[in-house]
């Protein structure tokens, strides 16, 4: 049988630690009340981070062009 996506990848979530200094704290609430004022939904800020790297990491052209070369070179055995 075919189906238009493939089997999922490992979905499990890797927990990370980050410390950040108290402006990017504040501001991170401060991003988390806007959140609910518009959506009218409450989400703590570590809870909106993750989305927030994706949205940096997809739309940054210079990182996605460095990655690829990254992948390239190690599938070649180059490091």
């Amino acid at each position: 049988m075919s189906l238009r996506i493939g089997q999922l990848l490992d979905r499990t979530p890797v927990k990370l630690n980050v410390s950040v200094d108290p402006d990017r704290a504040c501001a991170l609430a401060d991003y988390a009340a806007i959140y609910a004022e518009t959506y009218g939904a409450h989400e703590k800020p570590e809870t909106l981070v993750p989305a927030m790297l994706e949205m940096f990491l997809s739309s940054d052209a210079g990182f996605k062009r460095a990655r690829k070369a990254l992948h390239a070179r190690a599938s070649k055995g180059d490091t």
